[in-house]
């Protein structure tokens, strides 16, 4: 029995399809090489500074004498501003957010005196007076095991504070990993950049992302204490994010929510300021920050 007419695509019909489903393809192969290529300017925002601009503040002695340092590592100089005092109770490794350089993060030294600790506040390469690029995850890694290898030496038996704000924490949880300081202060941090293209790139594989930078992957191998502080109106890195490293690290975790606090506005809050001076505070004398 005869089923009726049966209609087949012309071969004209499937040759467009075929055409534009190439293009199509084509279209997403080359958006994905822009992410892939374009990865550094969306996800490093740098302030270049002239290498000649005077920065240096002071002398040794001074209450507070900031000293430009100057980092040799392959194909760059890193620059790093060091905030010294007479007799330092402990120095806080500053390993700050993507965008700006080393003087916009440097904030108020006036508090860093009161508290009587040193300050080393790394530029990553492109930021700052840093020459060179960044070219990869693993690069900023060994950028700053170098910077640590430089200025922790300086402070044997006295607290090392590991800080890294925003970008800076997953850097900072890595470091800890390797070196237990005496304390890890992470601030506004994320679970893994990985995550964060994923909400922010739906369309992009994991494996095209060359800066995954999983902090939750390593967390529970820090050994040191952890303090983590995060805003609750952190539009940028949801709360959520904190709150999965904390449990990741119970035990040797505190979190410390500031309400009302934004992502880029978080150190201005008095309820950041207090808690983050408990803690180095009870910070006890003598603690051998560093290990080699």
């Amino acid at each position: 029995m005869d089923a009726g007419p049966r209609f087949f695509p012309s071969r004209r019909i499937v040759r467009i399809s075929l055409v534009l489903a190439s293009a199509a393809l084509v279209a997403w192969g080359g958006a994905l090489g822009a992410v892939y290529w374009r990865q550094e300017s969306l996800l490093f925002h740098p302030e270049v500074m002239a290498v000649d601009q005077p920065l240096a503040r002071g002398q040794p002695g001074d209450a507070q004498w900031l000293e430009e340092v100057w980092i040799p590592v392959p194909g760059a100089r890193l620059h790093a501003l060091h905030l010294r005092h007479p007799k330092p109770r402990g120095l806080i490794f500053f390993l700050h957010g993507n965008g700006g350089n080393a003087t916009t993060w440097m904030g108020n030294p006036e508090w860093y005196r009161q508290r009587n600790f040193d300050v080393f506040l790394l530029d990553y390469r492109g930021f700052g007076k840093s020459t060179g690029e960044i070219s990869s995850e693993a690069q900023l890694h060994a950028d700053v095991e170098a910077a640590w290898a430089w200025v922790a030496p300086r402070y044997v038996g006295r607290p090392i504070v590991v800080y890294g704000r925003s970008l800076g924490t997953g850097l900072a949880v890595r470091l800890a990993q390797e070196v237990s300081p005496a304390l890890l202060v992470l601030v506004s941090p994320y679970a893994s950049v990985q995550e964060l293209a994923r909400r922010d790139y739906p369309l992009v594989p994991d494996w095209l992302l060359k800066y995954p930078l999983s902090s939750e992957s390593r967390i529970a191998a820090v050994s040191s204490p952890i303090f983590i502080l995060h805003g609750t109106e952190d539009a940028l890195i949801p709360l959520e994010h904190a709150r999965r490293l904390a449990r990741l690290a119970a035990g040797r975790a505190q979190l410390q929510e500031i309400e009302g606090a934004s992502h880029g506005d978080i150190h201005r809050v008095p309820a950041y300021l207090d808690a983050l001076a408990a803690q180095l505070e009870r910070l006890p004398e003598g603690v051998t920050g560093p290990s080699d």
